[in-house]
C-alpha cells in the first residue's frame, strides 16, 4: 500500500515528504494507522549523523499512537480497531531479560531492530523500489507502519492520540526513571539537569512520589516557570554563577551536603559528571537518561564512587511497555499527570522540518505531528 512518510534519506539533510510503499503484516506483526507522533530529540540526534546506530534511508519517529488496522498470522492479543502505542522497547514476556524481572530491556528482537529490520530480517517499507529501514522498531513518521505485536501497548480507546503519543517516549522515560529505575522515596531531595521534555517529566515524577525538594538546572531562564508548574521548588541557571562558577559546590551548599537523587536529562557528559558529584556522599544516586554523541565517554574520580555514590542509567524509564504504558495512560486520563501543557505545538507532516527547526532553537517543549 502507498503511505505518506517523512524520509530520512541521508544524515544531516532535511526530511523528504513523499509517498512510500508498505507491505502488509507478516507473522506476529500488526499494521497500525498512526494518528499522532511527537518529535523527540532522539530523532534529531539520529538525523544529525551522530547516532552510531543510525541507518539511512529510514523512516524515523518512535513516539506515536494509533489504531490497529490489520493483524498478521499468529497475533493473539490485538485486533483491528484496538488503540495502541508503539514501543521502541518491546516486552515479549518470554526472553531471559523479561523473565528475570530485573530489567525492561527485552532482547527478543533486539538484533534485527538494531539493524532497522523486522524480526524476519527484511523491511516492510520501500521507496522507488529500494528498501527503507525501520527506526527503533516504530517508524511513526509515516501515517501507516508495521510493528511486531510485542512492541505495541494496547490502551484505552478514549485517550486522545495527540496527547498520549508522548507517553511512547518522553513521559514514560522521565516519570519511569523516577519511579521504576531510581525508585525515589518520599521526602527525598532531587536535582534535574535539563528541563526539556524529559526533565520536566522527571520533575513531575518526583512530585508524584512526594519529593520534598526538586531543583531544576537549565541555562534557559524561560524553563523556570514551566518547571515550577510541574513541581519544581528551586531553579538554578549555571550562567548566573559566573564564568568560573562551581555548580556542584553550589548544589551541595544549597542542600547541606548534596542531593539524594540527581538526573541528567540532556546527554552532556560534563553534566553527567556534575550530576554524580552533586549527589550526597554515602547514599546519593545519579541517574543518566540523556544520550551522548558517538564516541563520548563519562569520567569521574574513583573517590566519588568509593564514598558511596551510585551511578545508574535508565532506558525508557525502566518501564515494561505492554504492562506499564497502559497504566501511565490511565494516570493521564485520571488527571494524575500533566501532558497537555507539555504539547506546545501541533503541526502537519509536511511541516515536520519546521518542527525540528523549532526544537533546534529551543522553542516549546514537545511538537506533535497530527495525521489528517
Amino acid at each position: 500500500m502507498d503511505v505518506m512518510a517523512a524520509l530520512a534519506l541521508e544524515a544531516g539533510k532535511p526530511l523528504v515528504i513523499d509517498m512510500v510503499q508498505l507491505e502488509g503484516p507478516k507473522e506476529g506483526e500488526v499494521l497500525v494507522e498512526i494518528k499522532a507522533t511527537g518529535l523527540c530529540h532522539t530523532d534529531k540526534f539520529t538525523l544529525s549523523g551522530q547516532d552510531p546506530e543510525g541507518l539511512f534511508p529510514s523512516i524515523l519517529g518512535h513516539e506515536g499512537a494509533g489504531i490497529v488496522r490489520e493483524v498478521g498470522p499468529g497475533v493473539k492479543g490485538l485486533k483491528a480497531g484496538d488503540h495502541v502505542i508503539p514501543l521502541y522497547t518491546p516486552e515479549c514476556r518470554e526472553c531471559p531479560s523479561c523473565l528475570s524481572r530485573k530489567t525492561n530491556l527485552c532482547t527478543s528482537i533486539r538484533a534485527t531492530q538494531g539493524r532497522g529490520l523486522m524480526p524476519d530480517g527484511t523491511t516492510r517499507f520501500s521507496y522507488k523500489g529500494q528498501p527503507v529501514y525501520h527506526y527503533m522498531g516504530c517508524s511513526t513518521f509515516a501515517n501507516y507502519t508495521v510493528i511486531p505485536e510485542i512492541a505495541l501497548a494496547k490502551i484505552r480507546p478514549d485517550a486522545p492520540f495527540d496527547k498520549v503519543c508522548y507517553i511512547g517516549c518522553g513521559v514514560t522515560t522521565g516519570i519511569g526513571a523516577v519511579m521504576f529505575t531510581a525508585k525515589v522515596e518520599p521526602m527525598s531531595t532531587v536535582a534535574v539537569f535539563g528541563l526539556g521534555g524529559i526533565g520536566l517529566n522527571v520533575v513531575q515524577g518526583a512530585r508524584m512520589v512526594g519529593a520534598r525538594r526538586i531543583i531544576g538546572i537549565d541555562v534557559n531562564p524561560a524553563r523556570e516557570a514551566m518547571g515550577r508548574k510541574f513541581g519544581l521548588t528551586d531553579f538554578v541557571n549555571p550562567r548566573d554563577l559566573g564564568e568560573n562558577g562551581d555548580l556542584v559546590g553550589h548544589l551541595i551548599d544549597m542542600t547541606g551536603g548534596g542531593l539524594d537523587y540527581t538526573f541528567e536529562c540532556v546527554g552532556n557528559v560534563k553534566l553527567m559528571r556534575q550530576a554524580l558529584e552533586s549527589a550526597h556522599r554515602g547514599w546519593g544516586v545519579s541517574c543518566v537518561i540523556g544520550v551522548a554523541g558517538a564516541g563520548q565517554e563519562i569520567s569521574t574520580r574513583p573517590f566519588q564512587l568509593v564514598t558511596g555514590r551510585r551511578w545508574i542509567g535508565s532506558a525508557f524509564g525502566g518501564a515494561r511497555g505492554r504492562t506499564d504504558v497502559p497504566r501511565i495512560v490511565d494516570w493521564y486520563m485520571e488527571g494524575r499527570i500533566n501532558i497537555d501543557d507539555l504539547i506546545t505545538q501541533k503541526i502537519a507532516l509536511e511541516d515536520i522540518n519546521k518542527g525540528f527547526e523549532m526544537m533546534e532553537r529551543g522553542e516549546g517543549i514537545r511538537t506533535v505531528v497530527e495525521y489528517k
